[in-house]
């Protein structure tokens, strides 16, 4: 078998391009360069770009995150509605009428954030007859300090609808 002597053993790259990326980087003063002529660091212009970066992304992040932890504490009062609600059916298929307070129902209100507990919401029945019902979740805190409190309704036939946005 013959060897070709000619054929190059590694594929180098053209004659001037190593050169110009080394000149490239050392221009923009990289870490590398500085770890290879010893010097610790980094410099004004590089903390000041990475400051500028990490400052774009907690402008574009903060605000989807209020909002995933605002419809978090939305859904609060919706799943206490919707038990409020199922607790009313079943009050009503066996008195053929719906309980006006939260005691006959069985709804043990959860103790209250204001209270050192861990409930956001106050839930309430406004009214009830033969009928209808309407229970209420009223926010005891105002989520985004508006003077607004947030409130949810629930009716006899289960709609969930926000009555007052916060």
């Amino acid at each position: 078998m013959k060897v070709n002597n000619n054929a190059p053993d590694k594929v180098r790259p053209r004659p001037g391009v190593a050169s110009r990326i080394k000149a490239a980087f050392g221009r923009l003063g990289t870490f590398t360069g500085r770890v290879a002529r010893g010097d610790g660091g980094f410099t004004l212009p590089e903390l000041l770009i990475v400051l500028v970066i990490v400052g774009i992304l907690a402008v574009l992040a903060i605000p989807r995150f209020f909002s995933v932890t605002a419809r978090a504490k939305m859904a609060e009062a919706k799943l206490m509605l919707r038990q409020v609600y199922t607790l009313q059916e079943a009050y009503y298929y066996e008195y053929d009428r719906y309980a006006s307070d939260l005691t006959a129902l069985g709804f043990e209100q959860t103790r209250l954030i204001t209270e050192d507990g861990t409930a956001r919401y106050l839930i309430g029945i406004e009214e009830a007859d033969g009928v209808g019902f309407i229970a209420a979740a009223t926010a005891v805190v105002d989520f985004d300090k508006d003077g607004t409190f947030n409130v949810w309704e629930v009716d006899a036939e289960g709609v969930i609808r926000q009555r007052v946005a916060d």
